[in-house]
């Protein structure tokens, strides 16, 4: 679910490049859930060790990351929290929704359609606490800090680039940008093809600046986060029936104030406002999130590394050449900080 107002968000297309010797603040659990619906086999079943043990989040990890660090981008992942009471009624729908795919799915395993095997699979991918915590070891032993965010970890990503510990925050979805984010950018871990039905397509990372966002509609932050409410939220699912993102931009351009916007909304009887919108707008408008939070980058634990991704049958041989790869990476900063002086 989350935010959806890509109709009328800009955003411009950049390069790795660009993003050389830039921190990011990457929303933790929106990342690995990207590694477990995408990292898959052709009929769609998740990478596992011997054991049955789900692994593309751990082979996201080690590739992806090391491809970005490679280009000269540092990272902190960040956790979510507690989730707040208001989110519920969202988690409990996406539950919903993963049963009726794992029941789709396993209907189309009888019929052996790979096809439809792969389009539901990925729709009941589970983030368990195992994930988590194997996540949290490779990022670890890779020398990735990682904070964990008192409440939503987009929140936490946001306020990591307000404080100006972080360039942006990363993430697909554009709640970063309602929590106040001043560069949001998509794409970042994704894998750089994508598969089309005419074939490979490049992907590459969409950089979505919140001053220019609110400069090209006309508004200020609070409307923005108006608009977000009257479209639908994670802690507002559906928003207002029968107001979409065009029309929830001209209600609050024309409005103005939060107080005002909803006021002439519930007093249209086109509309039906069935939450609290005081509770979702402090939620946007006043997160919670770590004053200090600590962050230090370390040195790679090569043993770690190695322990934590052959006890879950990855290649020795691949390991050592993902390894060596940061070797390399860090051989070459050495010689430009020497050659520096």
């Amino acid at each position: 679910m989350g935010l959806n107002i890509s109709e009328i968000i800009p955003r411009k297309e950049i390069q790795l490049k660009d993003l050389k010797a830039k921190t990011i603040a990457v929303d933790a659990y929106n990342t690995i859930y990207q590694f477990l619906t995408t990292i898959r086999q052709p009929d769609g079943t998740p990478l596992m060790d011997k054991n049955k043990k789900i692994t593309s989040h751990l082979s996201g990890l080690l590739y992806r990351n090391i491809n970005l660090i490679d280009e000269g981008i540092k990272l902190i992942y960040v956790f979510d929290g507690k989730p707040n009471e208001l989110k519920f009624k969202t988690l409990e729908k996406r539950q919903e929704n993963k049963k009726e795919a794992e029941v789709k799915f396993r209907e189309a395993k009888e019929l052996e359609d790979e096809e439809q095997m792969r389009k539901y699979s990925s729709q009941f991918v589970k983030i368990t606490d195992e994930i988590i915590q194997q996540s949290k070891e490779l990022l670890d032993a890779l020398g990735i800090p990682y904070i964990e965010a008192l409440g939503e970890g987009e929140a936490e990503a946001a306020h990591l680039a307000k404080i100006n510990k972080a360039w942006a925050s990363a993430s697909q979805d554009y709640d970063s940008i309602l929590f106040g984010a001043p560069k949001l950018i998509r794409n970042l871990t994704l894998a750089r093809k994508r598969k089309t039905i005419s074939g490979y397509v490049d992907v590459n990372p969409e950089l979505i600046e919140l001053e220019h966002v609110l400069n090209h509609l006309g508004i200020n932050k609070d409307q923005l986060i108006c608009l977000g409410i009257l479209v639908g939220t994670d802690f507002n699912p559906g928003g207002v029936k029968g107001i979409g993102q065009k029309r929830a931009l001209d209600i609050v351009r024309k409005f103005q104030f939060p107080v005002k916007i909803f006021e002439a909304v519930a007093n249209d009887t086109r509309y039906l406002i069935d939450f609290n919108w005081q509770d979702i707008y402090h939620i946007f408008h006043e997160p919670e999130c770590c004053t200090e939070p600590n962050i230090v980058f370390k040195k790679v634990d090569e043993k770690k590394v190695k322990s934590l991704l052959l006890s879950h049958d990855f290649s020795e041989d691949r390991i050592d050449s993902a390894l060596q790869k940061i070797r390399d990476l860090e051989e070459k900063n050495k010689q430009k900080s020497l050659s520096s002086f």
